[in-house]
């Protein structure tokens, strides 16, 4: 005797598992509009003819970046840049390992070091660029008078930011002194974060000093290492306010990067479609330099 199924009731509608949506729709939200569509503008802007006052006047196709690719000056700031940027971030790398060792032995008044060693990296970087600007003038600023007071020059130099070749040593200078803090903190919380066992495993295997950096800490610190590169990579590149706020790329334009470049272009020349072209160059560049280093350093094994 086969049991009668009770009448169904009313079927309640589910809702669709959205999943992790809900939590990272505002992060999806925030990217599309701080990031991806800002980046569509950049390229559709790069293919517009725009006027001096900002109107379109319609598609130029690839004039704009046909007169920036022909531009004399072009050849030599592009070059100038790749070394800007390899030269600081090599140094920030290396000094920053030295220093992360530094902070991490014990030694008296070390909380006081590391506290100092964050004030260059937490002040405005137009501040500290404009500081040094200052101490750079010939006649009151206060390296001139250091330099001639211990006998290292014979008179005042004139314009330290004048001479392009000396002007870009100065530039490197600060861009590597407000650099230093975030690497060196990156590289003490990866060497902080290093169990000590291993260390003493190593003692009793025979290797020290050098043998044991190489061997134990240089390998532990590959996380730390890809971080800080690829920010500093990034940070540089795109460095702005220092070169903009000491020397405005000049003189003429042979402290130019990229990035001051393309400003001059926008604003001093009224080309925003040049303009455009070269932010589209310099975003290029940026992503084949991630890309590259990301494939050197083989990043899935950090």
């Amino acid at each position: 005797m086969s049991k009668e199924r009770p009448p169904a009731g009313p079927s309640k509608r589910r809702l669709p598992d959205l999943g992790p949506l809900p939590w990272i729709g505002p992060a999806l939200l925030l990217i599309f509009f701080v990031v991806l569509w800002p980046t569509f503008e950049m390229l559709r802007t790069s293919v517009l003819d725009i006027s001096i006052s900002g109107i379109s006047r319609g598609l130029t196709g690839l004039t704009n970046y046909e007169n920036l690719f022909g531009n004399p000056e072009l050849p030599s700031i592009m070059l100038r840049t790749l070394a800007w940027v390899g030269i600081v971030v090599v140094l920030t790398i290396l000094i920053s390992l030295a220093l992360a060792a530094l902070l991490n032995a014990a030694f008296p008044g070390r909380r006081f070091v590391r506290w100092a060693l964050i004030v260059p990296w937490a002040a405005s970087v137009v501040m500290t660029a404009t500081i040094w600007r200052w101490m750079l003038d010939t006649f009151y600023g206060i390296i001139n008078r250091i330099l001639f007071d211990l006998g290292l020059i014979p008179t005042f130099i004139n314009e330290w930011l004048g001479i392009p070749d000396v002007a870009i040593i100065w530039l490197m200078f600060v861009a590597l002194f407000v650099s230093l803090p975030f690497t060196t903190y990156v590289f003490l919380a990866g060497l902080q974060s290093i169990p000590q066992d291993i260390y003493e495993a190593a003692k009793v295997d025979g290797a020290r000093g050098w043998q044991a950096y190489r061997s134990i800490t240089l390998p532990l610190l590959r996380p730390a290492l890809l971080v800080a590169s690829i920010i500093n990579m990034i940070n540089v590149y795109n460095s702005f306010p220092i070169i903009w706020a000491m020397t405005e790329g000049g003189p003429g334009s042979q402290t130019d990067t990229t990035t001051t470049f393309m400003y001059k272009l926008a604003f001093r020349f009224q080309d925003i479609g040049q303009a455009a072209a070269m932010s589209v160059v310099n975003f290029t560049v940026i992503l084949l330099f991630v890309l590259l280093y990301l494939r050197v350093v083989d990043w899935r094994r950090a």
